[in-house]
């Protein structure tokens, strides 16, 4: 646990007893603090009284005794409108703040020689594999790493700061709207793409979220910034105008006679060949990191071919895997540790997860793919796919995804969106499955009627609250449904090439 000082014998209002709620308040109460907790959910008030914490109607406290009030990331802070306990707190003049805001204080709290180093990740998509590569690499060169947040464990949960760690740390939106101090070493934004905008009251306010993570950032910090969107190039244009250190990572640049890579050296080569480069390469600063084509490199230095890092397919892969190596060397990961990481990374449940093989048909589960953008990735890693996708759809539903459409061998449609799925699927040849078992079913045997080498991928393009209570739940029901068409896990292959690799 990591005690959050700065409210000795004050009495602090959290609302949201919820993983990061009651962390929260074992925080606070370590620190010296009074948490006075409520929930609308009578399973987690009980919860909260067992372990000893005062329960207070919080609906008719006196607010002006509160020297804070620290929010659930799952209630609504401004929009579709503020949650009751935000009305009261503005009332009060008290501020409002959440668990990462809590953290932040903690490590600046410290003396400065005994603070750790902190990375966070934050964007649309891709965020929960980066922060988990980079905790992989960072562990892996023999680093004190925590890694939590918005993924795993509660950033307060983790283990209590010393010099030498460094907390990798996921931050959703919702998250970054309650902080006002936090300032990571090293600040991560994958990519930016609708998502959440009931929430933020629009794609502004969602992007005015994400840009938090870089507010209170200083030249001696590290951005590192996905500009294969316009949003991205748009953050690194304020964070230059700022004359902050800032690093873009891109999978895009445009290929002109030999490839992007083309004029990139080895890296055994800089001292030899660009020698007022190696200082700069040899700390970790870097302009441009450049995964195009799965070849990464650093400032034209060649780093790895990630076709050889089984666990990261795809081009969104291969942000994530430029995305960790810029941040490793930021940290102090030499150059060959960092490679050895991204090489061995044994992947992420429920992110293009291979879960199995069954004669030459692989089973692929992408569930977090939750909207069209995160299930385009997936898409676009392979020539062809036999697709399951549906749940309850988001706003445009799969519309923008009618360029992959020719990859679709045939689609297989479960929950609440099979419907209008089908409809904007048209020509592609598709059915109406409805559930998990039977689109596995009918999925695999599909693609073993080829005679060839297929892939069955799960990549829902639409949240599971229809059939299922998260998208871990929908993944493993996936899990369970390949497993029992009697396929073969992952742990038992063979090495060498597995039918399917993606492209």
């Amino acid at each position: 646990m990591i005690p959050v000082p700065g409210f000795e014998g004050q009495r602090v209002a959290v609302f949201g007893l919820g993983r990061s709620g009651l962390t929260a308040a074992r925080a606070l109460k370590a620190g010296g603090a009074v948490p006075i907790l409520w929930d609308d959910s009578v399973s987690g008030r009980m919860q909260a009284q067992a372990e000893g914490f005062v329960i207070e109607d919080l609906t008719g406290a006196d607010w002006s005794g509160f020297a804070a009030l620290v929010l659930s990331p799952g209630a609504p802070l401004t929009h579709p409108k503020p949650h009751w306990t935000v009305d009261k707190a503005t009332a009060a003049g008290i501020e409002i703040i959440g668990d990462i805001e809590l953290f932040a204080r903690a490590i600046a709290a410290l003396p400065e020689d005994q603070r750790p180093q902190v990375v966070a990740i934050t964007g649309t998509n891709g965020k929960s594999t980066t922060t988990a590569l980079i905790g992989w690499v960072l562990n892996r060169a023999g680093m004190t790493v925590h890694v939590g947040g918005n993924i795993g464990i509660g950033v307060l949960a983790l283990p209590a700061p010393t010099p030498e760690a460094v907390y990798v740390i996921e931050v959703s939106s919702y998250q970054l709207d309650l902080t006002t101090t936090f300032a990571p070493d090293v600040a991560i934004l994958t990519n930016v793409s609708p998502d959440h905008l009931d929430r933020h009251g629009g794609m502004d306010g969602y992007v005015a979220a994400k840009r938090r993570l870089f507010q209170r950032m200083t030249p001696s910090r590290v951005a590192l910034i996905g500009v294969d969107d316009d949003w991205g190039w748009q953050v690194v244009s304020d964070l230059n105008a700022r004359k902050l250190r800032v690093s873009t990572i891109t999978t895009r640049t445009p290929d002109a006679g030999g490839g992007p890579h083309r004029n990139a050296i080895p890296v055994e080569d800089l001292a030899a060949q660009r020698p007022d480069s190696l200082p700069a390469f040899e700390q970790g600063r870097f302009i441009i990191v450049d995964a195009t084509g799965g070849l990464l490199s650093a400032d034209s230095v060649r780093i790895a071919d990630l076709s050889c890092a089984r666990s990261l397919p795809g081009r969104h892969n291969a942000q994530n895997a430029a995305f960790a190596y810029a941040a490793a060397r930021a940290v102090g990961v030499g150059h060959d540790a960092a490679v050895d990481g991204l090489m061995t990374f044994p992947g992420l449940a429920h992110r293009m997860e291979h879960v199995g093989t069954l004669g030459r048909v692989r089973f692929v589960n992408d569930s977090k793919a939750t909207n069209a953008d995160a299930a385009r990735q997936a898409l676009a890693s392979y020539d062809r796919s036999f697709w399951i996708a549906g749940g309850r759809a988001k706003a445009g539903g799969i519309d923008d995804l009618s360029d992959l459409f020719p990859r679709v061998a045939q689609a297989f449609l479960i929950g609440e969106a099979a419907e209008p799925f089908a409809a904007t699927l048209g020509q592609t040849p598709h059915r109406i499955s409805g559930d998990m078992a039977s689109a596995v079913q009918q999925a695999a045997e599909a693609a073993a009627a080829t005679g060839g080498d297929e892939v069955v991928l799960l990549s829902p393009a639409a949240a599971s609250f229809d059939q299922y209570p998260d998208f871990e739940a929908r993944g493993e029901a996936f899990r369970a449904a390949v497993l029992a068409l009697g396929t073969q896990p992952p742990q038992a292959e063979s090495t060498g090439t597995v039918p399917g690799d993606p492209v």
